[in-house]
């Protein structure tokens, strides 16, 4: 039986491990080393999965993870989100819909500091929702607006799962972070239209709040928007300049948040335990994915599926756009199956080699098309992580109500996808000025 076969076969006994519930970094590392002991040997299986898992873990890049963690769940705990809700609020709240549309402008401006998809939605949507619910917001829109609001987090710097996809495409994570910045926005402006449509021809979807005066808004400018603007220019402004490293960027993120927290008195012991607690978790569970991923990657390379996928996209003899448009339907299905950072890690050895080197796209450009379909996923049923989490902070809500309210916001990205691959310059014209 030749590699590529055994590659297919392994592929399948991952997709099958995962249906028997097997958490999926342990199923990557089982086809992994299983594959990888067939084709060569056992004692060269093991020897390649102690080289690698040493000179992946001693990687000084890996260090940025716990870092821009660390800094999103201070911001967390701290209660960055609420004063960045009641900012948004006050802007637009006037507005139909304008509840909703604040909450895309809280998540987009949480995420610039929280880096998180799953802590953007449970943060926001703890906020948002009972405000909308006193203003009799219909519950499909406010809480799918929350689910996918949560997911600019991806998008937004800082990243991780910018971070994780330039581990392991071994690309700028500073390029990333810049090239991720108008994608966010141009689809957080898309979501904010979609609400804006719904509300204006179904005013019973979302019933425009009170308006505030101008004196409001501005104490609550200082207040919310500030703290983020300090936190964002310090931290990824001094990285985008060139003064940090990434890793250290992070560092100084979170010193950032400590002392804008601290000086409101907003910072104790208690929330800075919580915070380094929820930080080791993450990490380790990111850090345990990455080793699997490496092992598992280290067997696709070995079975050329690779090289296979790069003959099969040459062979169709169809336009690079078509091609591009084939793998990201691949990673919307797989994406409604396996998490986020699961689907980079396992994908990016197969999809990028085609995309770059056959297809000739940039790999920063390619790697903001592929969060933002990794967006998508984190949406859609059946394991749309921010649809149970926002279940989980609206217990009253019917799971299908939540999925039946995020198709307007789908179709959003679905247009952020099609202007991305109609004008790369979205994505690749900041990091082209470093």
């Amino acid at each position: 039986m030749n590699p590529t076969a055994i590659g297919v076969i392994g592929i399948c006994c991952f997709f099958l491990l995962i249906a028997l519930r097997m958490p999926i970094a342990y199923a990557m590392a089982m086809v992994g080393f299983a594959g990888f002991s067939y084709l060569t040997s056992t004692s060269a299986a093991l020897s390649m999965v102690s080289s690698e898992l040493f000179s992946t873990f001693s990687r000084y890049s890996l260090s940025v993870i716990p870092m821009f963690i660390l800094m999103g769940f201070l911001a967390f705990h701290a209660g960055m989100g609420t004063r960045l809700y009641d900012l948004a609020y006050k802007m637009v709240g006037h507005l139909p819909g304008g509840l909703a549309i604040a909450t895309q402008a809280t998540c987009a401006l949480f995420g610039a500091v929280c880096g998180s998809n799953t802590a953007t939605a449970a943060t926001i949507g703890a906020i948002a929702l009972p405000e909308m619910r006193k203003y009799d917001y219909d519950t499909s829109l406010s809480t799918a607006s929350v689910a996918a609001g949560g997911a600019l987090g991806v998008l937004i710097p800082p990243s991780v799962i910018f971070i994780v996809y330039g581990i392991a495409a071994e690309q700028s994570v500073g390029r990333l972070f810049l090239a991720g910045i108008i994608p966010g926005i141009l689809l957080m402006s898309l979501y904010m239209l979609v609400i804006y449509i719904l509300a204006r021809k179904y005013p019973f979807l979302g019933p425009p709040g009170p308006r505030s005066n101008w004196r409001a808004r501005y104490m609550a400018l200082g207040g919310g928007l500030l703290e983020v603007m300090v936190v964002f220019t310090i931290s990824l402004g001094g990285l985008f300049a060139g003064w940090f490293m990434p890793t250290e960027a992070g560092a100084v993120g979170v010193a950032g948040v400590f002392l804008v927290t601290a000086l409101k008195k907003r910072v104790n012991p208690a929330i800075i335990m919580r915070s380094l607690s929820d930080t080791t978790r993450t990490t380790a569970m990111i850090m345990l994915l990455v080793g699997s991923a490496v092992v598992f990657g280290r067997f696709i390379a070995i079975s050329r599926i690779p090289f296979a996928m790069a003959e099969w996209a040459t062979d169709l003899a169809l336009p690079s756009f078509v091609v591009i448009a084939l793998v990201l339907i691949i990673y919307l299905i797989l994406g409604c199956f396996i998490d986020a950072l699961a689907l980079i890690l396992l994908t990016i050895p197969i999809f990028l080699p085609v995309a770059v080197d056959v297809l000739g796209y940039d790999p920063i450009w390619f790697g903001v098309i592929i969060v933002m379909v990794v967006a998508m996923g984190v949406i859609t049923p059946p394991v749309g992580m921010n649809v149970y989490i926002i279940k989980g902070v609206a217990g009253d809500v019917p799971l299908e109500k939540i999925f039946r309210g995020i198709w307007p916001f789908l179709f959003a990205i679905v247009i952020a996808l099609a202007l991305l691959i109609i004008f790369p310059a979205l994505a690749t014209f900041l990091p082209s000025l470093i």
